[in-house]
């Protein structure tokens, strides 16, 4: 299985009255570290000519949210560390696709999982005002981050994203072998920073 990880800083406004992560901060957290994947990371697999990935980074004209499912395991508690957030994708279809996730409560692989979740994701058309059908480049640069090769591409239930009305918002906007990617960017930076202060300095 192909996985991109990253991991991001935990930082005080994070945290909930019982100095635990708060439930809808971790979401938060999901997006911060989907964004290194559908928008970084295709980006630049895109700019330094990667086999199949030329034109992956179109996402960040517009991609949207169609559902979240969040299952939250174990609480986080907030020890100044990282969290490892590990994602991969699956039912690639003509207008959306899946990425999932593992949200660890440190930054190594060994830490417990405290949040698994999956969000479906379309992309979209800004100009047009809808969704629109994934480019082979995108469809290539998902497969290289799917669980198996062969489930790369769903053969499942129509898709009700696959050919949408005109003028149809379906969500929120949003933003082979064995290989993974490790991510600490200026992001990651700037919640360090926030997280070396001192309780109760914000």
């Amino acid at each position: 299985m192909s996985r991109f990880h990253v991991e991001i800083p935990l930082r005080w406004a994070d945290l909930d009255v019982y100095r635990h992560v708060n439930h809808a901060r971790t979401v938060t957290l999901l997006e911060e570290a989907r964004v290194e994947l559908v928008f970084h990371r295709a980006s630049e697999d895109g700019a330094a000519g990667a086999a199949g990935a030329a034109g992956a980074g179109s996402w960040s004209d517009g991609l949207l949210v169609a559902s979240l499912q969040v299952d939250y395991k174990v609480q986080i508690p907030y020890q100044g560390q990282s969290v490892r957030v590990s994602m991969w994708t699956d039912q690639v279809r003509a207008a959306s696709f899946l990425i999932h996730y593992e949200l660890r409560t440190g930054p190594a692989e060994s830490d417990p999982v405290a949040v698994t979740a999956q969000t479906q994701m379309v992309p979209y058309d800004l100009a047009a005002g809808r969704p629109r059908r994934l480019t082979e480049a995108e469809r290539a640069f998902l497969a290289r981050w799917a669980d198996a090769p062969e489930t790369s591409v769903s053969a499942g239930p129509p898709d009700p994203h696959d050919d949408p009305p005109g003028g149809r918002d379906n969500g929120a906007a949003g933003d082979g072998g064995e290989e993974s990617a490790s991510v600490d960017r200026s992001m990651g930076a700037r919640r360090a920073a926030a997280a070396a202060r001192q309780p109760g300095s914000e």
